[in-house]
C-alpha cells in the first residue's frame, strides 16, 4: 500500500503519495428529488477532493426523480467527466442505490455521501486519509467525541441511541463503531468484494461492519447538518426495514437462520 505524507498548499491539505500509484475513490450520491441541493453538493465534493489531490469519480444514482435532479447532474457531467449519472427506474432504496453505484466502478476505495448537505463534503479528505493510512473503513460519525446530531429533538435522539445500542452485540470485537448507521463513509473495495449484501433498507454500513472483511475502523466526528431541500428518506418503512435487518443479523449470529439463496448484490473486481 502506498504511504502518504501531507503538506499545506494555499491553505489546503494535500496528500502526496510516496509510491507512484494513488488509490482512486468512487463516491456514490443517492438521490431522489434533490434539485435544491445537488448542484451545491457536487461543487463542494469536487472542491474538497481536488484540494487534496485525490483522484475520484462521483456516481449520482438517482431513483427516477420527478424534479430536475437528473437534468442538473447531466449538465455538470458534460463539463466534468468525473461525474456520472445512473438512473434507476421501478426501484427505490438507499442500500440498493449505493450497491448499484459501486458496481459501476473498479475504484479501490468506495464511498457514499447524502445529497442533502447534512454530511459535510469537506470531511472527505480526512476520511480518505484514514484509508490511505491503512484503515479498511472510515466513518463520518455523529456519536464519536466531537460529533453531534444537530437539532434533533429528545425523542429522536433517544430512538437513535436505542437503535445503535441494539447493534452492539452484533458487531465484531475490535472493529465496533459508535455510529454503525452512518450514511457517510469510505471503505476499501477488497473488504466488501464477493459478499452479497441486502439491497433493501437504509443501513448498509451496519451490514458491512458485521459481514464484511473489514479489520480496522476509524471514526471521524462531524455534526449532522440541516437538510437543504429535497425529500427525507426517513419514515415508517425505514424503521421496519431496519427491524427486519436486525432480526436477520441476530438470527444469523445465533445460528437460527438456515442458508438462504443470495438475494443481495455482490461486488466483483
Amino acid at each position: 500500500m502506498p504511504a502518504y505524507t501531507t503538506r499545506s498548499s494555499g491553505g489546503a491539505a494535500t496528500l502526496e503519495p510516496a509510491a507512484s500509484a494513488i488509490m482512486r475513490l468512487a463516491l456514490v450520491v443517492p438521490t431522489i428529488n434533490e434539485e435544491a441541493s445537488i448542484g451545491r453538493l457536487l461543487d463542494r465534493v469536487r472542491a474538497a477532493l481536488d484540494s487534496a489531490a485525490i483522484p475520484f469519480e462521483i456516481l449520482v444514482v438517482d431513483d427516477d426523480s420527478r424534479d430536475r435532479t437528473a437534468t442538473l447532474v447531466s449538465a455538470i457531467a458534460e463539463d466534468d467527466p468525473r461525474v456520472r449519472l445512473v438512473v434507476r427506474r421501478g426501484e427505490r432504496g438507499l442500500s440498493g442505490a449505493i450497491l448499484d453505484g459501486w458496481r459501476q466502478t473498479d475504484a479501490e476505495v468506495l464511498g457514499v455521501i447524502d445529497a442533502d448537505l447534512q454530511h459535510p463534503p469537506e470531511l472527505l479528505p480526512e476520511l480518505y486519509r484514514a484509508i490511505a493510512d491503512g484503515r479498511d473503513l472510515a466513518i463520518g460519525s455523529r456519536y464519536t467525541p466531537g460529533g453531534g446530531t444537530g437539532n434533533w429533538n429528545a425523542a429522536r435522539r433517544l430512538l437513535s441511541s436505542a437503535a445503535v445500542w441494539a447493534t452492539w452485540p452484533l458487531q465484531k470485537p475490535g472493529v465496533r463503531a459508535h455510529d454503525p448507521m452512518s450514511g457517510f463513509f469510505l471503505v476499501r473495495r477488497r473488504s466488501v468484494e464477493d459478499i452479497a449484501f441486502q439491497r433493501s433498507g437504509f443501513k448498509l454500513l451496519l451490514e458491512i461492519l458485521i459481514r464484511s472483511r473489514v479489520g480496522s475502523v476509524e471514526e471521524i466526528p462531524f455534526a449532522f447538518g440541516l437538510r437543504s431541500g429535497g425529500e427525507s428518506k426517513a419514515g415508517l418503512k425505514v424503521g421496519w426495514d431496519y427491524a427486519r435487518l436486525l432480526a436477520r443479523l441476530y438470527a444469523r449470529k445465533l445460528g437460527l437462520a438456515q442458508h438462504q439463496p443470495t438475494i443481495g448484490v455482490t461486488l466483483k473486481s
